[in-house]
């Protein structure tokens, strides 16, 4: 399953105890509300849940998970997120409640394997979509769950951050010769009074370039399949941008949370017959209106007689309708 959240803000001054400000994700200052939302693989719709504006987002997935698994009676999900979602105690929680897990995780530092691998490959850039292993345990000793990270390195990720590195090193050179003001550059050090290029950041960020990291706690799972899951996330994602805008899913001017949920729950009902009709056709939604808007069948009545009009469908329409009506 996936999860992710977005925020909807409200047009209104002050906080109601559900509508609040906290960090937005459209940098807005008004209230707002926190909705989380659980898909499965292929970015189907299976719940929706609000919660308060500023509830951080890490707290939102235990207890939506948790109400879908029992309403369906579900004994294990795998659930799917960015790093963002979950913090290490809800990393914990979710072990220790049997549920299993899929994440991408931040590179802090340059780790083992990758400082192996170069000590037996010096001056060697690794290879397209390359992967390290690190087995992992989190957690006391005696109560350790264990868990495997993947280290996958891609060539064209790799590009393109090391294109923005160049670009932001040598803002900060310029920074440090006093061309340009000082803001908010991570390469420029600042140390007393003196300024200086951060070259050892600059090193770390230049050997991380195209690695990213991907942590799991199931058994003995193939490394594709566990990057592969992530790259799902896409899936919500469209769904989030699907429902803000092509659905509408603002409520901006409900007052009520029950007002609120219900019209959240409306616009959660028509974005599942959304990624259905989409599923079923192979068409966007967008292409899928503005293909079958034109043709209508019209009564009209003359006398005693109704006649109906209606254009003739094309192939490729009755193609369309076929499949919806699931017509062989």
């Amino acid at each position: 399953m996936l999860y992710d959240v977005t925020t909807l803000y409200f047009e209104t001054d002050e906080g109601d105890g559900f509508r609040e400000s906290g960090f937005s994700k459209e940098r807005r200052l008004e209230p707002q509300i926190t909705v989380g939302l659980l898909a499965d693989m292929r970015g189907f719709p299976l719940m929706i849940h609000a919660f308060e504006g500023n509830k951080a987002e890490t707290t939102t997935m235990i207890p939506v998970l948790h109400q879908f698994m029992v309403a369906h009676r579900i004994p294990e999900v795998t659930v799917v997120a960015d790093a963002g979602m979950l913090s290490d105690g809800n990393l914990k929680a979710l072990a220790g409640a049997g549920l299993r897990f899929i994440v991408g995780q931040p590179i802090p530092k340059v780790f083992y394997q990758l400082e192996e691998w170069m000590k037996t490959h010096p001056g060697q850039a690794p290879e397209d979509q390359m992967i390290l292993t690190q087995p992992w345990a989190r957690g006391p000793s005696g109560a350790q769950q264990i868990e495997t990270i993947y280290y996958q390195y891609r060539a064209d990720r790799a590009r393109r951050s090391l294109r923005g590195i160049d670009e932001q090193v040598r803002k900060a050179a310029d920074a440090v010769a006093g061309k340009t003001a000082v803001k908010r550059n991570r390469f420029v050090r600042l140390e007393g009074g003196s300024k200086s290029v951060n070259r050892e950041l600059e090193a770390k960020t230049r050997t991380l370039a195209g690695w990213k990291a991907y942590i799991t706690n199931l058994e003995h799972p193939t490394p594709e399949y566990v990057i592969g899951a992530y790259h799902q996330l896409w899936q919500i994602e469209k769904s989030f941008r699907m429902s803000k805008s092509d659905l509408r899913a603002r409520p901006i001017f409900q007052h009520k949370r029950d007002s609120i949920e219900a019209h959240l729950t409306i616009v959660f009902a028509a974005l599942a017959v959304v990624r259905w009709l989409e599923a079923t056709t192979g068409v966007s939604i967008k292409q899928l209106v503005k293909t079958l808007r034109r043709y209508r069948t019209i009564d009209i009545q003359a006398g005693d007689q109704i006649v109906t009009a209606e254009d003739p469908l094309p192939p490729e329409v009755t193609a369309l309708l076929d499949r919806i009506h699931q017509r062989q």
